[in-house]
């Protein structure tokens, strides 16, 4: 996939932040289906940095993999604050990565319901021993269009993160 000049420069900018401290990424990824990580390692010697990718579609996924409980799902919902939470706290124990991004979301142009919209996204990111980040947009346009937004908004959150003090 050909990803736009500004999202590559972003990517630029957060692989040097976390080349520069030693820092290894993980992603946990539901609406993206892996766009993250695949942004990610669309520049040339990404390896030093990106340690895994979870594709965490379903919620049995989200389970199996990252170890989200099952009752936070069903009584919160997958696209939900605290899912989005368990998702980056499950990239981490489940890798030796610094700093892990999770998303989920309803990309659409299907599952919205008045409560949780097409284009809302629920993004997580965690530091290992340290900040947990979360944010809640509810981006516009089609399917894809929503895609794109979350996947520059996971690696605004993962530049933030990097600049942290450990």
């Amino acid at each position: 996939m050909m990803f736009p000049p500004p999202v590559l420069q972003l990517v630029e900018a957060v692989l040097a932040g976390c080349r520069a401290r030693g820092l290894r990424l993980a992603t946990a990824e539901s609406c993206t289906g892996g766009l993250i990580v695949s942004a990610l390692t669309a520049v040339s010697g990404s390896s030093d940095v990106v340690e895994r990718g979870f594709i965490t579609y379903t919620n049995e996924s989200k389970t199996a993999m990252l170890g989200v409980p099952a009752p936070l799902i069903a009584v919160h919902g997958a696209v939900s604050e605290p899912v989005a939470e368990a998702m980056a706290e499950g990239a981490l124990v489940h890798s030796p990565a610094d700093i892990a991004v999770a998303v989920t979301g309803i990309a659409g142009p299907t599952g919205g319901t008045p409560e949780k919209p097409v284009g809302l996204v629920h993004l997580a990111a965690a530091r290992r021993g340290g900040a947990m980040l979360h944010e809640r947009h509810v981006f516009g346009g089609d399917r894809t269009a929503i895609r794109e937004q979350t996947v520059e908004a996971a690696l605004r959150m993962i530049e933030h993160l990097a600049k942290e003090p450990s």
